[in-house]
């Protein structure tokens, strides 16, 4: 339909209210606060008019979320003319904040519409994009419901700018020809969100988090590349639901292959409930008038009551900056405002209370290029704290994922140095201790900072029919394993430490779970992946440098033996050891203890054992060949 078409068919809908960009902005007096649409839903026709050599405007204050494309009116030869507000700090309005010629407003997204319907935040005018009208009238705000039907509600001036080239998308919010002022009509494509920079350490913080989706789940994803790029790794999941604030390219993408279908959602199932749109051209096509996918303002899409309802809420969000308590600065830099708060919070919350949910904030583990620590012993001077230490759950870098929640300040200290950049880890341990955070006695790292190696972690069936997880020992495991070893009978205690033992102390415990992961090894295995699942049983080794033989030791709890667990650990420990050029085991084992001797006949290779009273000596030479293993 030509531009003159569909001009002649709004004229006859709107009447008079149809007037040109100049016309419109002349009904704006100044003083007046005027709400301008976001993202990219951004009235760029009418926010031209608005910086107009030739607009009656003055002391006009201009109130907006992120804005996709050019911000004008930010712009220092406009200041006497517009003060803007920003209620989330987007790069193209961030220098006027940081110069303190504009303004930030601190505040949950799902709380700005009750705001303005309280006239805490006023609203004169409303200034929105939206599509034609239909048949009976109702014109849809397209890729952004959010904000707007508060502002139309509350405004005593609602200014439409009629896009042509807006989707039309589902949902209850519309707007009626009866609700609008002044109409002009402004075909424009709508400015897409540039794709960020590909960074080996989002790929690697989207693999971590992927591996905490389970099928079935229901997602939010924040702003930014991570949120994004989880989506790519998600292909082989099935029955995945959305509910989130921002819908990006990747949703489309998943829905196409019918990854995400809503049909586990406990909470609108089979349809996608969003409250924005920001993405590339062909994701806006994607979105129009799908039959699937549903806009929603944002006081309920981002309502935590709300979310919580969605069973198995995923919510993956991204920060600056975190301290070793768990605190996470989101929206600045130091004092400076980077951002905003958004939708952070909502559904940190909102996950947290969903059965079965888990909320995630996700950290590249260092920033300018890899010379300052994203995480920190406190959060630098200035900086805001934006989800709190009592919110936090899963926190995860390119270095892996920790849950936090629940965790003692020690406990959470040593989680987050464990995902920390190794090269600042030395340094997070030396400040922990001298906060008094963790133990003074906590072992130091290894020199060259290992990397927990992910690439271990292995599912693996018990004789009866169960799953263990078995995976790389971990620094933040001592608890865990002190637990094991309260519930570990006087025998089996015996006969892995050849000695009567009533305690486990920290100075002994803590040598178990730091380890350098390549002299030295230790497997646990655990009841499932959770961070905090019982471990019933670990195995070890330790290499001597001079022969290149590794000396390993196993302990399975004794309500887990006879299961084939101690066999799955000593198989998992022989094909590591192998792998790294380990020449061989050796082992004392007791001569009583039958069970241990059977488990390292089922390594796969001949083992030698020579016998001095009441002790086994065992060698187990890899450079032999592997035998076939035994049942």
């Amino acid at each position: 339909m030509s531009d003159v078409t569909i001009e002649s068919a709004l004229a006859e809908r709107f009447g008079a209210k149809l007037v040109r960009v100049d016309q419109a902005v002349r009904r704006i007096r100044p003083g007046e606060r005027i709400y301008l649409g976001a993202g990219s839903a951004v009235p760029l026709g009418l926010l031209d008019g608005l910086v107009a050599p030739d607009a009656p405007l003055g002391d006009n204050e201009i109130m907006h979320l992120l804005t996709l494309g050019p911000a004008p009116h930010v712009d220092p030869a406009m200041a006497e003319r517009f003060r803007h507000n920003a209620l989330f700090i987007g790069a193209n309005v961030r220098q006027a904040v940081a110069e303190g010629r504009a303004d930030y407003t601190p505040v949950f997204l799902s709380e700005i519409p009750g705001l303005m319907r309280s006239g805490r935040i006023n609203v004169d005018v409303a200034m929105v994009s939206v599509t034609p009208p239909d048949a009976d009238g109702y014109c849809s705000y397209g890729t952004h419901v959010d904000c707007a039907p508060a502002a139309v509600e509350e405004a005593s001036l609602v200014i439409a700018e009629i896009n042509p080239e807006m989707p039309w998308t589902n949902g209850p919010a519309k707007l009626h020809v009866d609700q609008i002022d002044a109409a002009v009509l402004s075909p424009h494509a709508l400015p897409e969100l540039p794709k960020p920079r590909a960074r080996a350490e989002t790929e690697a913080i989207a693999r971590h988090i992927a591996g905490l989706i389970p099928d079935g789940a229901t997602l939010q994803l924040g702003i930014g590349g991570v949120p994004d790029e989880v989506l790519h790794f998600l292909e082989d999941r099935h029955d995945l639901g959305i509910h989130t604030e921002m819908f990006s390219d990747g949703v489309a993408k998943l829905i196409e292959r019918g990854v995400i279908n809503g049909r586990c959602k406990t909470l609108h199932p089979n349809k996608v409930i969003a409250s924005f749109v920001m993405g590339s051209q062909s994701t806006y096509d994607f979105l129009d008038r799908h039959p699937m996918i549903e806009l929603h303002p944002v006081d309920y899409v981002n309502d935590p009551n709300v979310i919580a309802q969605n069973d198995n809420m995923v919510a993956i969000n991204t920060c600056l900056q975190v301290d070793l308590t768990g605190q996470v600065c989101s929206d600045s830099i130091g004092s400076q405002f980077y951002s905003g708060i958004g939708g952070q919070v909502d559904f940190i919350r909102g996950a947290a209370r969903s059965k079965g949910g888990r909320p995630i904030i996700a950290v590249p583990s260092t920033a300018r290029g890899g010379v300052i620590s994203r995480i920190v012993p406190r959060l630098d001077d200035g900086a805001g704290v934006v989800t709190t230490r009592g919110d936090v759950h899963w926190v995860v870098t390119e270095y892996g994922a920790v849950n936090l929640h629940g965790l003692r300040v020690r406990e959470r200290a040593m989680a987050l140095i464990t995902i920390a950049h190794p090269k600042f880890r030395a340094w997070l341990l030396a400040e922990a201790k001298r906060l008094s955070f963790i133990y003074s006695d906590q072992l130091e790292p290894p020199i060259h900072a290992p990397l927990y190696p992910i690439q271990l972690e292995t599912t693996i069936r018990t004789r009866d029919g169960g799953e263990m997880f078995l995976r790389a020992i971990k620094p933040t495991d001592e608890v865990l394993l002190r637990d094991m070893f309260y519930r570990l009978s006087q025998d089996s205690i015996y006969e892995r430490f050849f000695a009567v033992k009533t305690t486990m102390p920290h100075a002994q415990l803590q040598r178990f779970c730091t380890i350098d992961y390549d002299r030295e090894m230790t497997i646990v295995a655990a009841a499932s992946r959770a961070a905090d699942a019982e471990v019933v049983g670990w195995a070890s080794y330790s290499v001597d440098p001079e022969t290149g033989l590794a000396e390993a030791a196993f302990v399975v709890d004794d309500n887990y033996q006879g299961r084939g667990i101690g066999t799955a650990l000593m198989r998992r420990l022989t094909e590591i050891a192998e792998a790294r050029g380990v020449r061989g085991f050796t082992a004392e084992v007791l001569a009583s203890n039958a069970r241990m001797l059977a488990v390292f006949g089922k390594c796969g290779y001949p083992v030698e054992r020579v016998s001095e009273n009441a002790t086994i000596h065992l060698r187990i030479s890899f450079e032999q060949g592997r035998s076939a293993w035994n049942a």
